[in-house]
Parts: C-alpha cells; sequence; structure tokens
C-alpha cells in the first residue's frame, strides 16, 4: 500500500493507524492533519494507548515535519511516558548518548518550573474565560519560561480570549 496515496481520513478512522495519517494523500498542510491526528489521541480513553500512538506519531511525523512543529503540536509529556520512548531513552543511555547527570538534573529543573509556570496559568486563564480552545492551549504549552512568565504578569489584564490570541500571535 502507498500511505500517500491514501486519503488522510481512512487512517483518522482507526487508532493504530494515527501515526501513519501524517504521511498519507492531504489537500491541507501536514501541521493541520498533525493537528487532527492529536485531537483523536486526546480522545482515546486508554492512556497507555495514548502515550505509544503519540509516540509513534511524532517518530513518522518526523520524516515530513520539522521537530519544532511536532513538539508543538504533540504533548511531550505523554510521549515521555510511552514504552517507544523509554525504549529509545534508554538505549540512549546505555549507549552513553544521554546527558550528562548534572546537565539532566538542571534540565530536569527547568522543564518542571517551565510545566508548573504554565499549568498555573492555564488554570488561571480557564477560571477566566472557561475551557480553552486546543490550539491556546497548545501555543501555550510551546512557550519557553520566560515567555511563561512574561504572560502570567500580563494575563490579568486581558479582557477576552482574543486578548490572549493576540499576545501569543505576537509572542509565539
Amino acid at each position: 500500500m502507498r500511505l500517500w496515496e491514501q486519503p488522510s481520513d481512512v487512517f483518522l478512522k482507526f487508532p493504530g493507524l494515527l501515526p501513519l495519517t501524517v504521511l498519507s494523500q492531504t489537500k491541507v498542510p501536514k501541521e493541520q492533519v498533525l493537528q487532527q491526528v492529536v485531537a483523536e489521541i486526546e480522545e482515546l480513553r486508554d492512556v497507555q494507548a495514548q502515550r505509544n500512538i503519540a509516540a509513534a506519531t511524532a517518530i513518522l511525523a518526523g520524516l515530513v515535519l520539522d521537530s519544532g512543529v511536532i513538539r508543538r503540536v504533540l504533548r511531550s509529556e505523554i510521549m515521555r511516558e510511552s514504552v517507544i520512548y523509554q525504549e529509545i531513552w534508554q538505549e540512549a543511555k546505555s549507549e552513553g548518548k544521554a546527558e550528562g547527570k548534572a546537565e539532566g538534573k538542571a534540565e530536569g529543573k527547568a522543564e518542571g518550573k517551565a510545566e508548573g509556570e504554565m499549568d498555573l496559568i492555564v488554570k488561571l486563564l480557564t477560571r477566566r474565560f472557561g475551557i480553552l480552545p486546543t490550539q491556546l492551549q497548545i501555543q501555550i504549552q510551546d512557550l519557553g519560561l520566560v515567555q511563561l512568565e512574561e504572560l502570567g504578569e500580563l494575563l490579568l489584564d486581558f479582557q477576552s480570549l482574543a486578548d490572549l490570541s493576540n499576545w501569543l500571535q505576537n509572542n509565539y
């Protein structure tokens, strides 16, 4: 079967085929197809299946999309807990390619701080405006620590989701 000749709708119907969707024929940009796949993954009830399918999707999406786009669209915490990701990490670690212990610890602290900041911002925005659209959540998740801190200071000034959207467009 030539994946690139099949319409993406075929793959979106079956969870096991979701990772192949980004390789299929489509009339919309591949990033938009990846966003559709993420929406389908988020609908899955089995958390382990979510993790594994997200990791497989990221790997295959790397054939047609930039890694920055993939990281922005796919939440990294889901992938990190997948069996596939853990296996790749263990192989890299055993081959000595994993980052040094001190670097890994510092990176973990920075990621933890950014995640905590992001979680707080999303909670505050949700409390103020209700459930945030998925696209806005994705953009917030992709912000760096400095941008998150700036957003945290400004979010009380926003009067509507349009203000948040405008800020993200200008600072994303």
